[in-house]
């Protein structure tokens, strides 16, 4: 049976049973199993020797166990309190979760003792010259369109910059349940721009939405990403079978001690 892709509700719902009673896992429990998951990912499609080079927008767990794995990952955090979008299933946009931004300033740390670089707030330049490949963990399933500043800009320079992107549970910028939305620029007046606005231009690249090559879900697949056409896996082992059969999710089978698994297209796959 194919496995089901979830709406922002349902996913949110298992988020919380997660961290609850029933769950039992904290906030950075949840955190580490699922940077581990995408930093398997990541290695598995590219490998160390020829993508060494990583910027990893936010990603701070999958950041550390890069560096263990051989990589050169590089962070971008757009605020400087180390508070920035998550990555995960499990660090939703709102609210914040009790004690989560002295969770991030201590991953934060840890990255710094691995003497991993954190670039200054402004949008990185030169992308393809400087790194390899792209590990997209700016925006998790809690977020929805439209994008705005600074975000805007730095999605536009990761869409266009012809380098390989790793997209964590949702590729930035687009709707967790209906999918790609359609970057734009602002005007020549300064109005619009980021994503999909009746203000705004489309860019000139002829870049529609990020569009990336491997995509890792978390929990389970949501909604937006049934178009997906890339390589797709599955992470965070973190879902016991009782749940897993309470919400009829059907997740595949992970081999041995892998924290991920590979899944076929959505074509068949079920809206829960």
């Amino acid at each position: 049976m194919a496995v089901r892709y979830l709406t922002a509700r349902l996913a949110q719902q298992i988020d919380e049973e997660l961290m609850g009673a029933a769950g039992a896992f904290s906030l950075d429990q949840l955190m580490e199993l699922a940077g581990l998951a995408c930093a398997q990912t990541l290695a598995t499609a590219y490998d160390s020797k020829k993508y060494s080079r990583v910027l990893g927008g936010d990603g701070l767990v999958a950041a550390r166990h890069l560096s263990m794995f051989g990589y050169k990952p590089t962070l971008y955090m757009t605020q400087g309190d180390l508070y920035a979008p998550p990555y995960s299933t499990t660090e939703s946009l709102t609210p914040l979760q009790p004690g989560s931004k002295e969770i991030y300033q201590r991953l934060h740390k840890q990255c710094t003792n691995l003497s991993i670089p954190t670039l200054p707030p402004t949008p990185p330049q030169d992308l393809r010259n400087s790194y390899d490949v792209i590990l997209d963990a700016i925006f998790g399933f809690s977020f929805h369109p439209p994008v705005r500043a600074p975000f805007d800009t730095l999605i536009t320079l990761l869409a266009t910059s012809s380098l390989p992107i790793v997209s964590v549970d949702i590729p930035s910028g687009w709707d967790v349940e209906s999918g790609p939305v359609e970057l734009t620029r602002p005007r020549a007046d300064g109005i619009g721009g980021g994503t999909t606005d009746a203000n705004a231009e489309p860019l000139d690249s002829g870049v529609k939405w990020l569009n990336p090559d491997v995509l890792i879900s978390l929990t389970a697949p949501k909604e937006g990403v049934r178009s997906f056409k890339g390589r797709h896996f599955l992470g965070g082992r973190f879902v016991s079978r009782a749940m897993g059969d309470k919400y009829e999710l059907n997740l595949p089978k992970y081999p041995g001690w892998q924290q991920i698994v590979e899944l076929p297209h959505s074509d068949s796959s079920q809206k829960l």
